[in-house]
């Protein structure tokens, strides 16, 4: 049986409200902050730090007046391909399922669209 990586994504207050998309990869939730939910519109994608892995359950204020996080979608993912231009994930459970293609803007920006599977 093939198992999957967990993925979140946390609505975020601080230091504009904002969207953390995170995965789970090797130990650490890899993160992306969104302008804007995964929806009909393109949206960009930042790299920022990795998190712990504790931001898949939690909810509630960050330490150092860093503002508040809300869950907005929590799941299992499969990267389908991941190259020097492009990326492409499945989101496999969850209010987002389908898939995001980003295409990569620069070392650390991506333009992600989103294609539900309904």
């Amino acid at each position: 049986m093939k198992s999957f990586n967990r993925y979140v994504i946390l609505s975020h207050d601080h230091p504009t409200q904002h969207f953390d998309f995170m995965l789970e990869k090797e130990g650490v939730l890899q993160t992306w902050r969104l302008n804007l939910l995964p929806g009909n519109a393109p949206f960009l994608a930042e790299k920022i730090h990795d998190h712990r892995l504790e931001y898949l359950e939690y909810e509630g204020p960050i330490s150092n007046d860093r503002g508040v996080v809300k869950r907005m979608d929590r799941g299992k993912y499969e990267i389908i391909a991941d190259t020097e231009s492009f990326m492409i994930i499945q989101l496999l459970e969850g209010k987002y399922q389908g898939q995001i293609n980003f295409d990569r803007m620069g070392a650390e920006t991506l333009l992600g669209t989103f294609l539900p599977d309904n």
